[in-house]
């Protein structure tokens, strides 16, 4: 009963946000000071979904706030993260509404580099995607096989659940967030490897859309017994409710060829576009830095941040820096 509650609150407060992402001013949805009290100055406005909710945006924010301070005498600011998705984050940058977008979708980015709107194209973190479901798996999924075997095996089950409900047991269904985020993209990808398309067909019963932000989606997965694409930072920031009702059948590494691998590259706005170019300048030079001596750097911080509710297992790192040799790739 709890588990459903905490679903609806979180689909009210998704569809309010949602609603709000359409108006001119997009509300901030966290807003971090480093720790430096009565600061009202908002220097940096970061746009992302997934990580933002994992509160890893705000540790980026607080450690980069704590940094430009005490190593480059900055006066103290804030950091605004705006609630949006790749798709959204893209949206926000073009229109000038934040500084900085957080995003997952290497074509997308592209997109936006190649149109000359940008100061800047960095890559982040890596995060990875997980391949979920129910602890019942009533697809019959096996944790040695393919992710393109598994989603072989929820098709086919899918379908005949839909011609003969089973009388005992969950019938198998996909849930995907549908809302054109990195997630909903990865997802597409998978069904079109290997032939399908289920948001074509109005028989594809099993394909729930359920067009959510990553920690609503999850818990709705966990509550309805659907298998559903999630990432690493949204699973270990969720609670133990929601893991004990899901198994992970496949995790993505850092191989950048496995189709799980999720990366998060930072999309930085011309200066003239921007709340304050020499804070956001500053910004892009820090996000890439990795100083473990000094525990200073955007990439320290993705190498340690351990999130705030990982209550299934010890706490470890939801994310892993990134590639030091990434290079942009060419325009296709």
């Amino acid at each position: 009963m709890q588990l459903k509650f905490q679903v609806l609150g979180a689909f009210l407060a998704s569809a309010s946000v949602l609603a709000q992402n359409n108006s001119a001013t997009v509300p901030a949805a966290g807003v971090y000071n480093g720790g430096y009290n009565g600061t009202t100055r908002v220097g940096l406005r970061i746009s992302n979904g997934g990580a933002g909710q994992s509160g890893f945006i705000g540790a980026w924010a607080d450690s980069f706030i704590q940094y430009m301070v005490k190593e480059k005498g900055s006066e103290p600011f804030l950091v605004q993260w705006l609630l949006g998705d790749t798709t959204q984050s893209i949206n926000f940058i073009n229109n000038k509404q934040t500084d900085v977008a957080v995003t997952y979708n290497e074509a997308a980015e592209s997109a936006v580099w190649y149109s000359g709107t940008l100061s800047a194209w960095l890559y982040g973190f890596h995060d990875h995607f997980l391949f979920v479901g129910p602890t019942s798996n009533p697809a019959g999924l096996n944790e040695t096989e393919s992710v393109l075997s598994m989603a072989q095996k929820i098709v086919a089950k899918g379908n005949a659940d839909a011609a003969t409900p089973p009388v005992n047991g969950t019938a198998v269904r996909f849930l995907s967030r549908y809302d054109k985020s990195a997630t909903n993209i990865k997802d597409s990808q998978i069904w079109i490897t290997i032939g399908q398309v289920p948001w074509g067909y109005a028989y594809s019963t099993w394909y729930h859309q359920y067009p959510r932000y990553p920690i609503q989606a999850l818990q709705t997965a966990a509550l309805l017994g659907e298998y559903t694409l999630t990432d690493r930072g949204t699973w270990l920031s969720s609670t133990a409710d929601v893991q004990n009702a899901l198994t992970i059948f496949k995790a993505g590494s850092d191989n950048e060829t496995d189709i799980l691998l999720n990366p998060a590259r930072v999309l930085v706005a011309k200066p003239e576009n921007t709340l304050d170019a020499n804070i956001t300048n500053a910004f892009a030079q820090w996000v890439v830095l990795y100083d473990a001596q000094n525990k200073q750097g955007g990439q320290y911080v993705a190498e340690t941040y351990t999130g705030t509710a990982q209550t299934k297992q010890p706490f470890q790192p939801l994310y892993t820096r990134a590639p030091a040799n990434w290079t942009i790739p060419p325009p296709q």
